[in-house]
């Protein structure tokens, strides 16, 4: 065996092996993309068409016929004596550029030529071939024509060894007899009609992947001497390099790779911080407000501000902040090998309704990124039918709007730096909820379009209200946790019942498993804190009429008293109960009374008392 085969990429060592027995290559997948080449020298990237070229010219071949929509036909390489070699040999009628225009039925007959010629070794690459026809499964008469003919071609071609030929030619007669084959570059292999891939045994089909992790490391190693720093960096810093590098690329191509190098000479990033280009080039920016000191500085205050506006959940703030400092270090997943992809923080907020699980994801957008509107917020009710999740991640080829995105893709694609909220997510189908897998582990997803866009910016925050109803041995809905009880019993039930959903219920514990110990459980409202959630919705009421009707409004201390035990007479709905029965005994009544009184150039107003009869409740003002 030729050593040199040994360290080809597996698509092109395939060809090399099959070339002495088929007589047609059908490359598709990742045919864009660069390939590392070693052939006995230094390891090279190359685009497809020169990887191709530099291993078939080491085994004897001269050059290539190059054909595609737009050039029609040129040669490969570009260079006289092949031009020349190929005008003569062909009958090709180039051009002063080295092009002729060539239509599908010209093509065939360079492909005849040039499978049964004796003088040289030759190939004929159709480039773009999935543009040669815009439906291949019903293509027109002329292209059935011209498939067709490939298609006899195939079967009538025969390995051959050439004769020998003129000084110029520079090729040495192989020893064993092989194909002048024709490769066909395609995105996807049903881009050609489906006939003419099956029912000829000489048409060998290899679809080219994505590179694994050994392939991105040793195209690290390549790509490493470019780097800002790389002289000065000793073997260990190298090393960490490569390996950052390859596993923080995964699912990438290795073109990509090399725009990474090239952006980070550009913004001149050294070598030890490749992470920052990498997260540059995924998510399209190059200031990281995750490394800015005043997110660090804001961070430091946080419980303040959090515990300011939301009441009475000091154990779910102290362990979101928690989390919220782990993403800005830099440590989430550092346990695993690589974790850089993986978002910045994963948080599944759990508890009774209406005890501020919204109010948090709103408070940690308005610190990190100072505005409290920032996040993106997706309620998951919305997605119970399976056949929805297309809003979310775009439609699949084939169907209506799959060109236009999914919802979720588009806007992290507009704002990769974001805390992405995912409300009530117990009520999402199941098999949407598999999508979340990719999203926690790799940080990443790719929408109908075939787009990838990356969350290893943003914060993914889970709401729900599992585990505060379960289902009884009667089948029946009863209640798990109840107010009054403990935080520890609280998150315990809680937690259990989250952990039987995933497990049981839903049958994917892998989601559970990705969640890990972020499970942050929220407590029901005491007493206490309803009576400051009750005074702070007051103070808003007080504060809108203010800005409406330029008066102070007042409770006295009857009035404030009723309302106490009117909102704080069921906690079971938390804060937004507090707020209905607020607007039902106060805003209600008093908009009323506002309407309907002349109020005008007063400075105070007080609510002196409030009445009820049959559920409607009025207030005296004076």
């Amino acid at each position: 065996m030729d050593p040199a085969a040994a360290n080809l990429p597996k698509w092109l060592a395939d060809l090399d092996r099959l070339i002495a027995i088929r007589s047609h290559f059908v490359l598709s997948g990742n045919i864009r993309d660069t390939f590392l080449i070693d052939l006995g020298g230094s390891p090279t990237l190359a685009p497809v068409m020169r990887a191709l070229w530099l291993r078939l010219k080491q085994r004897g071949y001269a050059y290539f016929v190059v054909w595609d929509r737009v050039d029609g036909i040129s040669v490969y390489p570009k260079e006289a004596a092949a031009q020349r070699d190929a005008s003569s040999m062909l009958g090709l009628k180039l051009k002063e550029d080295g092009t002729m225009a060539a239509s599908l039925d010209a093509l065939y007959d360079v492909m005849k030529r040039a499978v049964a010629l004796r003088e040289a070794r030759v190939a004929v690459v159709v480039d773009f071939a999935s543009r040669i026809s815009s439906n291949a499964q019903h293509p027109s008469a002329e292209e059935q024509r011209f498939f067709v003919g490939c298609e006899k071609l195939s079967l009538n071609a025969a390995p051959v060894i050439p004769k020998p030929v003129a000084e110029s030619a520079q090729v040495a007669a192989p020893a064993s007899p092989l194909f002048n084959p024709v490769v066909w570059l395609v995105n996807r292999e049903q881009d050609l009609p489906s006939w003419f891939l099956l029912d000829s045994e000489r048409v060998s089909a290899h679809v080219i992947p994505r590179p694994d992790y050994q392939t991105r490391l040793a195209a690290a190693e390549v790509l490493a001497p470019l780097m800002n720093g790389h002289e000065a960096a000793d073997a260990k810093a190298r090393t960490e390099f490569c390996r950052a590098f390859a596993d923080n690329t995964d699912g990438m191509t290795l073109t990509s790779m090399g725009d990474i190098v090239q952006l980070a000479g550009q913004s001149g990033v050294a070598i030890g911080d490749i992470d920052d280009a990498i997260r540059c080039y995924k998510v399209g920016a190059l200031d990281n407000p995750w490394k800015k000191d005043y997110l660090k500085d804001k961070i430091r205050t946080a419980m303040s501000g959090i515990e300011d506006r939301v009441k009475g959940q000091t154990q779910a703030a102290t362990k979101t902040v928690d989390i919220l400092m782990r993403s800005v270090t830099g440590l989430t997943g550092a346990q695993a090998r690589s974790g850089s992809g993986r978002p910045r923080g994963i948080l599944f907020f759990a508890g009774p309704t209406g005890v501020g699980k919204t109010e948090l994801a709103k408070t940690l957008t308005q610190i990190i990124f100072g505005d409290e509107r920032a996040y993106i917020r997706f309620d998951m009710s919305e997605f119970a039918e399976e056949h929805n999740s297309a809003r979310l991640l775009g439609s699949p080829p084939g169907y209506v709007g799959y060109d236009a995105g999914g919802e979720l893709t588009n806007a992290m694609r507009e704002k990769p730096f974001s805390v992405v909220l995912f409300d009530e997510i117990e009520k999402a189908h199941p098999r949407l909820l598999d999508k979340f897998i990719q999203i926690l582990e790799d940080g990443r997803l790719t929408d109908g379009r075939g787009d990838t866009v990356y969350f290893s910016e943003a914060i993914i925050i889970f709401t729900s209200n599992l585990g505060i109803y379960i289902e009884g041995p009667d089948g029946r809905r009863v209640q798990n946790v109840r107010p009054g009880d403990s935080y520890e019993t609280v998150e315990r039930n809680v937690r259990d019942a989250i952990s039987n959903h995933f497990r049981y219920t839903l049958a994917r514990p892998e989601i559970l498993n990705r969640i890990g110990e972020n499970i942050v459980v929220f407590n029901f409202i005491v007493p206490e804190i309803g009576i400051l959630i009750l005074d702070g919705m007051v103070r808003n009421i007080a504060r809108r009429v203010q800005d409406e009707h330029g008066f102070e409004l007042r409770l006295s201390d009857v009035a404030r008293a009723k309302l106490i035990d009117g909102c704080l007479a069921d906690l079971s709905l938390g804060g937004r109960g507090i707020g209905n029965h607020l607007e039902m005994a106060l805003i209600n009544p008093l908009a009323r009374a506002l309407f309907t009184g002349d109020y005008k150039g007063r400075e105070t107003l007080t609510v002196t008392d409030i009445g009820e009869r049959d559920k409607v409740y009025s207030v005296s003002l004076e």
